[in-house]
């Protein structure tokens, strides 16, 4: 056997590296096998269901531009949806910008799921806001399942791992369960366009518009990053940019409502208060004066902007309704420059500590005339445009694991 495999070692080694392939192949079908089951054996598909009970409805938004991202979709989350007794519709869109008109056609729903990327969700969002009845609509709650490797948001609000299988199911089981946290929207607009909501934020700059072309240098495999910010900096030294930025304070907090109806007063407290409010009416409320809004300016020269939202941890606790403005300083050397770029890439939100930093309410970016460029919104690219940027706090609500929301309060203490 041996001189038979030395006389044909090519076929040898052919055969060798099928045969690992094939059973590492075989391996990763049974660990997903394994995975589905385990998700399969819970509670919710024990339930009984009453005759005149009420199904749960929900929506599905998914794209049909990637096959493998559907059928994904299709073999993990949609057996457990059914096995919970929740009634699925799946809208599927063709196109981009097809999920935002649909949502200003979407009847009433107990439950909206996106599934796909950051595109997806701000579409779904932009949609949502659009409609005259918002306020209402705001109130169903949110599942977001991440189909493609890469997404901004789905870290605040899922654990995650290398394993696309045990990624959809959990983020299906923590919508089954129900457990939800509010997450604050930016309205973004621009002169002339409507408004368009993000969850994440607006970024601009240097770093941005590298990280657009790193696709570009793939065949250097670990090292397209540090190529691309190399490269950048041939094609042009220093990338400053110039800014102009009016933003207002962060106003308080008010108290977060009791999440359960309390308890009626007995009858004696009830004919004590009755007779308090006859004997000394309360007087008559006088109507508030709206303060004027004091707006205040800065001028920035920065290698990179970043306008974002407090939803990289939802759970925690502040004081002040706000969002962040962040500024790279202008004056990195070609090494910090290509360091800080390759953690960017890993990270958006991480900022040097000689970064600028401003919390506000609102803000507007004026931009240099005749300035081109673009900027990402949720990481989507939008031609750059003076916009006015406002902060709705807590304006949707969106599913999320319990093991994220204990690990991310044990991070605030």
């Amino acid at each position: 056997m041996f001189r038979t495999l030395r006389n044909n070692w090519k076929k040898s080694t052919f055969a060798v590296c099928v045969l690992s392939y094939g059973g590492h192949w075989l391996y990763g079908v049974h660990g997903d096998s394994v995975l589905r089951r385990e998700a399969c054996l819970i509670e919710f598909g024990r339930q009984q269901i009453g005759p005149q009970e009420r199904l749960r409805k929900a929506t599905v938004i998914l794209p049909t531009c990637s096959g493998k991202a559907n059928k994904l979709f299709e073999k993990n989350a949609v057996p457990l949806l059914h096995l919970a007794g929740v009634e699925i519709t799946i809208v599927k869109t063709d196109y981009e910008g097809q999920a935002n008109k649909l949502m200003e056609l979407m009847e009433h729903t107990d439950i909206l799921v996106v599934a796909r990327g950051d595109g997806t969700l701000q579409e779904v969002v932009t949609g949502l806001l659009r409609r005259p009845d918002q306020d209402t609509v705001c109130n169903t709650p949110i599942g977001f399942i991440r189909l493609v490797s890469r997404n901004s948001l789905i870290p605040s609000l899922h654990l995650l791992s290398d394993n696309k299988v045990k990624d959809i199911t959990s983020a299906t089981l923590s919508i089954l369960k129900g457990e939800t946290v509010p997450l604050d929207v930016l309205q973004i607009k621009g002169e002339k366009e409507q408004p368009v909501f993000a969850l994440t934020g607006l970024r601009m700059g240097a770093f941005r518009d590298v990280a657009s072309t790193i696709s570009k240098y793939c065949y250097l495999g670990p090292l397209k990053t540090s190529a691309a910010h190399w490269f950048s900096t041939l094609r042009e030294w220093p990338l400053v940019r110039e800014v102009s930025v009016s933003y207002l304070a962060p106003s308080l907090r008010p108290p977060d409502l009791p999440t359960q109806k309390p308890p009626r007063p007995n009858l004696l407290h009830r004919i004590i208060r009755r007779l308090q409010n006859r004997w000394n009416p309360p007087g008559e409320e006088r109507p508030k004066v709206e303060e004027p809004e004091q707006w205040k300016e800065k001028h920035l020269s920065t290698l990179e902007l970043f306008i974002h939202t407090h939803n990289k941890n939802p759970v925690k606790r502040r004081i002040n309704d706000s969002l962040v403005i962040c500024a790279e300083p202008d004056n990195f050397t070609v090494g910090e420059y290509i360091t800080v770029g390759s953690q960017k890439e890993e990270d958006p939100t991480v900022f040097t500590k000689d970064s600028t930093r401003l919390e506000a309410s609102a803000c507007q970016l004026q931009l240099p005339e005749g300035s081109a460029g673009f900027h990402n919104i949720d990481n989507e690219e939008y031609e750059a445009m003076p916009v006015e940027v406002r902060l709705l706090p807590r304006k949707l609500r969106f599913f999320i694991s319990a093991e994220r929301r204990e690990q991310l309060l044990s991070l605030t203490q």
